[in-house]
């Protein structure tokens, strides 16, 4: 696959198409299964309370890999993603009502870099609070 949008269309400030994911309890232990990490405190709200939470709280990996859904579908390739990286500032607390919790992720173009490569920031956030700080990624452009 190649990235469908071109080097040559965007420019700093460029605003990438806003996201909100749903996380329910089902899908983080979906995303338990399929990651191999069933730490209690994304699945037993019990757990989670006694060791300091407020709540069942999704995985990090999982808030990363929602976050940059917004640069791989923007590009069309997810291979156009060529660097990537976060700090977890806030968890996203995940209650067992049936509704969960929403991420919403916004990003833009921050800089544009050599080889056809920009680099994008991210912000992400639930209910109200960023979950990632320093969220960047570099992607490589047609």
């Amino acid at each position: 696959m190649t990235a469908k949008i071109s080097y040559a269309d965007v420019e700093v400030g460029t605003e990438l198409p806003a996201q909100t994911f749903p996380v329910t309890r089902e899908t983080l232990v979906r995303y338990a299964g399929a990651s191999g990490d069933f730490n209690p405190i994304h699945w037993n709200e019990k757990f989670a309370k006694e060791v300091g939470l407020p709540d069942v709280i999704a995985h990090g990996m999982f808030t990363m890999a929602e976050a940059i859904r917004v640069v791989t579908d923007w590009t069309g390739d997810p291979g156009a993603v060529v660097e990537y990286g976060v700090r977890f500032t806030k968890p996203v607390v995940v209650p067992n009502d049936g509704q969960g919790a929403v991420i919403e992720v916004a990003g833009k173009v921050a800089a544009k870099l050599d080889d056809n490569t920009v680099r994008v920031d991210l912000t992400a956030t639930s209910a109200g609070q960023k979950v990632l700080g320093m969220s960047r990624a570099v992607v490589r452009l047609a």
